[in-house]
């Protein structure tokens, strides 16, 4: 109930409202039935949304790498033996709680979602010496906002903890009895067993960075919505919106693709032996009705 009501029927809806041009009066909604226009108005007329679009895409596909190997690297840290693990724990959560919505607009604006004992100019100029604006302009940004990017693995850091407490210790005490170091206890053990956590924490990190607030693509939609003009509106915003679902999904089903987890070789050779060893069964019980058969026949033969 709760999924159609709050995911099918806002769905429906807005894909409705895309397919039309909906002008508000004092008497309700009008529509006014245009197709694919809407959509083919914002890829072939609106420029600042399509040059965003590429910007979010490329800046999305750089930070969320960076945001999970830091929660990883972090949590690994906290899974430690050390003291003041929890309040560790609070202080990179906190930011979850406290850095959301209006709060992390007047950060920005004070300039503390940004390193300024950096030169952060001599790195876009370097940057941009060597690489296309198109790849210069959204790592520049990376660095930027560094500080604001890494605010964004509180929950990742919780979901990656939970993982690694759950591996059995007596796998890394084997390890370590066989002369495995840290390095190969981490590459053969850690990782293929928190691997489905990592994608986990991917798709939640693309999800987050998508729908936040400080996304020039979401401004865009919201001053689409509210513009009041004939061209766009309701619908417009709405084709707008359905655009950019697509492109967040195609990046959800790129990052699946690497790190879906791989069925075990040795998984699929059990598999075939069970399979191999069920028709040598069924095989053998063939071969005994066969058996049973042929002695009746002969014993009648034989009265």
């Amino acid at each position: 109930v709760g999924a159609i009501l709050f995911l099918a029927y806002p769905l429906i809806t807005s894909f409705r409202y895309a397919l039309n041009n909906i002008s508000i009066t004092p008497l309700g909604m009008n529509f006014n039935f245009v197709g694919y226009g809407n959509f083919t108005q914002i890829l072939l007329s609106e420029s600042d949304f399509v040059t965003n679009l590429i910007d979010y895409v490329v800046s999305t596909v750089i930070s969320v790498p960076i945001i999970v190997v830091f929660a990883l690297i972090i949590s690994m840290m906290l899974n430690q033996k050390i003291k003041g693990k929890g309040f560790f724990r609070l202080i990179f959560f906190l930011p979850v709680i406290i850095v959301s919505g209006p709060i992390l607009g007047m950060l920005n604006a004070q300039g503390s979602g940004s390193i300024t004992s950096i030169d952060t100019q001599a790195i876009t100029e370097a940057i941009k010496g060597f690489l296309p604006a198109a790849l210069a302009t959204p790592i520049s940004e990376l660095f930027e906002n560094m500080v604001t990017i890494l605010w964004y693995s509180g929950v990742q850091i919780l979901i990656f903890l939970s993982a690694l407490q759950k591996i059995d210790r007596s796998m890394y005490e084997a390890a370590k009895i066989d002369g495995g170091s840290g390095w190969e206890c981490f590459w053969k053990i850690t990782l293929p067993n928190i691997k489905p956590m990592i994608l986990l924490n991917i798709v939640y990190t693309i999800v987050f960075i998508s729908n936040n607030d400080q996304n020039s693509i979401i401004g865009l939609i919201k001053t689409a919505m509210f513009s009041g003009t004939e061209e766009k509106g309701y619908g417009y915003a709405s084709a707008m919106a359905w655009l950019y679902s697509v492109v967040v999904l195609l990046i959800v089903g790129l990052f699946s693709l690497v790190f879906l987890a791989k069925k075990d070789v040795y998984e699929k050779q059990v598999k075939r032996a069970k399979k191999a060893h069920k028709k040598e069964q069924r095989q053998l019980k063939k071969i005994e009705r066969r058996s049973a058969r042929n002695a009746k026949k002969n014993a009648k033969a034989a009265a």
